[in-house]
């Protein structure tokens, strides 16, 4: 099952010493690499105020990137809904679809400020989830403690990213809604309360690959299942949860149009070298990266080896880190080959989505190429 597809997941990081330009330009020389190297997807998050990351807007990367590529398939991973309407959604991926038609994923995500549904069935853990024993699955997949989320999501900062990122008064709709309508506008059935129809040109029968994207087995792992589309969950950003992510999806899909049976991606933060020595020196600046988002500070520029070294750290900073730490892959491209395969099996995916970061954009290049020649090996 080697020849599982890759993808990558950029967030177009910043690094130290670096700019905002420089990271875009690399973020597109680097999904001009990874199309060689056999990739299969190039997404790109939505993050904002960060210093450290530059990828603010999915739609308008993804343009630039269309450009510079021809076959790999690129996406958003993911529109964040809390802070957007249905409409222009459509709007922004039609006018891709329009220009690259058949190209383009709309990865959609929960995050942002949205309301969550009222009622979400809970996954019922029967599978690997409820196998894990002493923090491991019986395969030998990590499961960290959960990470508790909510000191952040109630920090000032965040506060002020709804303050910026919503119009005064907004009301962000049920994200079950919010699906509805997206897929309805897609389709060209939108009609509202009033027996009004919309459809939108360019987007009503846009050539789009959906995606739902989501932590764990709650909201949007039961949207992406009752909608039949396919779901992408993240072991780099919630490790103890990805496999209850996984399992709500199954338990709540539903065979639609777009799929006859459940589909999922599973992403992992991996760096790749010649050596794990090397490789280790390069990932070193990946728990002070995590400590910055965790403490609400927003992403620093990704620091060099030596910079990282230099960071003072508490008990109290590792313990905040270690659940991504500790699940990050580092090591030789046979090492790294090795884990994804186990969190492949884990999780029972049909494509892992590779994210990786280094200070320096050659290494993170050579880290994928070294990794991709390696699953070629193995194919």
């Amino acid at each position: 099952m080697a020849n599982t597809p890759l993808a990558v997941l950029d967030l177009v990081p910043v690094s130290s010493g670096s700019t905002a330009s420089q990271a875009l330009h690399n973020s597109i020389d680097l999904a001009r690499q990874t199309e060689s190297f056999g990739y299969a997807r190039y997404w790109f998050a939505e993050h904002h105020l960060n210093p450290g990351v530059a990828g603010t807007s999915p739609a308008v990367v993804l343009a630039l990137t269309a450009a510079a590529t021809s076959t790999i398939r690129l996406g958003s991973g993911a529109v964040l809904l809390g802070h957007r309407t249905a409409l222009s959604t459509v709007e922004e991926f039609g006018l891709l679809d329009a220009l690259y038609p058949g190209r383009f994923d709309l990865g959609l995500g929960r995050s942002g400020g949205g309301r969550v549904p009222t009622a979400v069935r809970e996954p019922a853990l029967v599978g690997p989830a409820s196998a894990v024993v002493d923090g491991y699955t019986p395969n030998g997949l990590r499961i960290p403690a959960k990470f508790d989320f909510t000191p952040l999501l109630k920090s000032p900062r965040f506060v002020l990213h709804k303050t910026l990122l919503q119009q005064p008064g907004a009301d962000t709709p049920d994200y079950v809604d919010q699906i509805a309508d997206i897929l309805a506008l897609l389709a060209g059935t939108y009609v509202d309360g009033n027996g009004q129809e919309a459809h939108v040109v360019p987007g009503e029968g846009a050539d789009l690959q959906l995606w739902i994207l989501g932590s764990s087995g709650g909201a949007s792992a039961e949207v992406a299942g009752a909608n039949g589309l396919r779901f992408a969950t993240n072991y780099h950003v919630s490790p103890a949860t990805v496999l209850e992510a996984a399992e709500g999806y199954r338990a709540a899909f539903r065979a639609s149009d777009e799929l006859a049976a459940p589909y999922v991606s599973v992403s992992a933060d991996v760096v790749v070298a010649e050596t794990e020595e090397q490789a280790r020196e390069l990932a070193s600046g990946y728990g002070p990266w995590v400590r910055s988002i965790r403490t609400a500070e927003g992403a620093i520029p990704f620091p060099t080896p030596e910079e990282a070294r230099a960071i003072e750290w508490t008990a109290a900073d590792r313990e905040l880190v270690a659940d991504r730490v500790q699940t990050q892959f580092v090591g030789t491209a046979a090492q790294v080959a090795d884990q994804l395969e186990i969190l492949r099996d884990a999780v029972a995916a049909d494509e892992l989505i590779v994210t990786t970061i280094t200070h320096d954009h050659a290494d993170r290049v050579a880290s994928y190429r070294l990794l991709a020649e390696e699953w070629r090996r193995r194919a």
